[in-house]
């Protein structure tokens, strides 16, 4: 859909806590973006409502009455579809990345629930969730890739890299994570470089994220440690709270930094040691994400030599990130992730990449 001046974006919200149902729809009324139609307690009623008020967004809690969250976003995608924002309570890693698999069933993406006022982080995730919100609304209905796809042949330039490439990294904000998943799944880790990533996502949520991509990747998926060493075949993605770069000679600096952009971790402050330190011995990938981390530092990636791809509007969650990218020349390349995965992989069996098995 596409918002006129006074329309507001009308909000269904499943929510089966009286206490989350009185808090949710009070953040989600008081914006003036947002207008709550309907306020249900379990995964059936979503169903039936989602059909009957045609909202132009869902915020469903995972855990339900009668059907769970994965069960009713799968009907309401096959019988009702529209854009499902999931939010859940917990930061346990094995629930968390449970929870990732809404994404799978249809939703766009998974929010924590904000702690109550009075809370230190409280502002912080009472902005991102009415902000995702509202966004959300833009996104066509539905964006997702089947499991299991096979990566077509990526449409690229023979003479596309001169030189090997020893480190990957990428960045994602709001779909991040099925984008990543794409990505990793197509990617194979023998004779690969290391990947390092930096994905906005809600606190405590990085654990859980590296369990539920590890289920379908072939790289050794962990959440990045200070003086990490990067090795082939490795993946690494920041913690919580913290700023990630990388050393020339492979290892991984945490720090407590100011945020840039708005974001610790943010995208910027990798890429901009990634241009720094491996100049052109890195790729650089910026998939889909509200605002413009990054961009300007992928653009000096690609001043320093590097590869540089952005993801394509059309398999994109939301073209801020990557779109910025595009628009001031950073991105070499605009592709899907399964393309970038098939340039990455072609480039790594040239004779000028070296073998790294």
């Amino acid at each position: 859909m596409t918002q006129g001046t006074n329309h507001r974006v009308r909000v269904l919200l499943v929510e089966d806590s009286p206490t989350y149902r009185v808090l949710l729809s009070g953040l989600l009324g008081d914006d003036s973006r947002l207008e709550v139609i309907g306020v249900v307690g379990d995964g059936a009623q979503a169903v039936e409502s989602a059909q009957r008020l045609s909202p132009d967004v869902i915020v469903m809690d995972i855990h339900l009455p009668a059907m769970g969250g994965f069960a009713a976003t799968r009907l309401i995608m096959e019988t009702a579809p529209t854009r499902i924002v999931m939010v859940t309570a917990t930061s346990i890693p094995n629930e968390v990345a449970q929870s990732f698999e809404a994404l799978e069933s249809g939703a766009l993406t998974v929010l924590a629930k904000p702690p109550g006022p009075g809370h230190p982080e409280f502002e912080a995730m009472r902005r991102e969730l009415v902000n995702t919100v509202a966004l959300m609304a833009e996104v066509p209905v539905v964006r997702r890739w089947p499991a299991q796809k096979t990566p077509a042949a990526a449409p690229v330039p023979v003479a596309l890299h001169v030189g090997r490439i020893d480190l990957i990294a990428v960045g994602a904000s709001t779909g991040g994570p099925l984008a990543l998943q794409a990505l990793l799944t197509a990617l194979p880790h023998k004779g690969m470089p290391p990947i390092v990533i930096v994905q906005h996502i809600s606190h405590g949520f990085a654990d859980g994220l590296v369990q539920w991509l590890s289920r379908v990747a072939s790289y050794d998926i962990k959440v990045a440690a200070h003086d990490d060493c990067l090795h082939h075949g490795m993946a690494c993605i920041a913690p919580d709270g913290a700023h990630l770069e990388v050393k020339a000679d492979g290892h991984v600096v945490l720090h407590q930094g100011p945020p840039v952009n708005g974001f610790r971790p943010a995208v910027a402050t990798l890429f901009a040691s990634v241009a720094r330190e491996y100049g052109p011995r890195a790729a650089g990938l910026l998939l889909t994400g509200m605002g413009r981390d990054g961009a300007q530092e992928l653009l000096a990636m690609r001043q320093a030599g590097a590869l540089t791809m952005a993801q394509d509007k059309g398999s994109a969650v939301i073209n801020g990130m990557p779109g910025e990218a595009v628009r001031i020349g950073a991105a070499m390349h605009v592709l899907t992730p399964q393309d970038m995965a098939a340039t990455l992989s072609r480039l790594a069996r040239t004779p000028s990449s070296g073998d790294r098995s």
